[in-house]
């Protein structure tokens, strides 16, 4: 049976531009949390926004618990969206794991790859000796994945504030909830349990394109440690420190978002 890829993955291409961006979510989350930065390069780039499989509206019956309990199978899905779209040298930009689940993809097919952009990504999320800080203890990472099984809805409650930041911008904290608790249980704790022990960090050197890491201030997830070890492993890397808090500068200041991507794509 041919898959229909661009409804497994609920694509949706926006512009007509040569050029093309697309836009990768992170976990817990689907491709709306790119709709107030994604749609400014309309005007002149090609936009593809997609779902990965689990989440959003993509198609929750092709979800396989064997392809998707690690990262490979998320980048199979990203480059089956664009080798559907036949696209070459796009430039990715990828929230959270998603700049993980990028870099495999463009080792696997650099030549789909011209430039990749990294928001608020790490390679390991657990701390590790020696020397290493990925702001996360094993038991952290247990008692989440615990508030999960006993808990759904209080864990999205919970994590929505834990990694906002922004507690003056109520509306932002409640509609990451909303993401969250939207998420099917089984396939969001097992997404967790995927991102949260996964560990890139020997693929670092072997990506093929120049990356841009944008690096929140004060975020709960990727701390500033992790923006600065993936500069220093990344070999062509420009690491920016943006203004924003939190782990959601798309949706907390998507004006800065914008610019800094913006600028990194049109010095192409």
């Amino acid at each position: 049976m041919t898959i229909d890829i661009l409804k497994r993955n609920h694509v949706k291409v926006l512009g007509s531009g040569e050029r093309t961006i697309v836009f990768g979510h992170g976990f817990g989350c689907d491709q709306e949390m790119w709709r107030l930065v994604a749609p400014r390069f309309a005007d002149r780039y090609r936009v593809v926004l997609f779902d990965y499989v689990g989440a959003g509206r993509s198609s929750l019956d092709q979800y396989d618990s064997v392809k998707y309990g690690d990262l490979e199978g998320y980048a199979q899905d990203l480059l089956d969206v664009m080798q559907s779209l036949k696209l070459k040298n796009a430039v990715y930009v990828g929230h959270s794991i998603s700049g993980m689940i990028g870099a495999l993809a463009s080792i696997r097919r650099p030549e789909s790859f011209s430039r990749m952009v990294m928001v608020g990504s790490s390679p390991r999320y657990l701390n590790d000796s020696p020397g290493y800080y990925g702001g996360f203890d094993p038991e952290d990472i247990e008692e989440l994945l615990e508030m999960m099984q006993l808990n759904f809805i209080g864990w999205a409650s919970h994590v929505a504030a834990f990694t906002m930041k922004n507690p003056e911008r109520a509306e932002l904290k409640e509609e990451l909830e909303r993401q969250f608790a939207s998420r099917d249980p089984q396939i969001a704790r097992q997404f967790a349990e995927v991102t949260f022990y996964c560990d890139c960090r020997s693929i670092l050197p072997d990506v093929p394109v120049p990356v841009l890491i944008l690096q929140c201030s004060d975020d709960s997830i990727a701390p500033l440690e992790v923006g600065d070890y993936l500069h220093a492993r990344l070999r062509r890397s420009t690491l920016k420190h943006m203004t924003a808090k939190g782990h959601y500068p798309q949706l907390s200041q998507p004006d800065e978002t914008f610019r800094l991507i913006d600028h990194y794509v049109t010095g192409m």
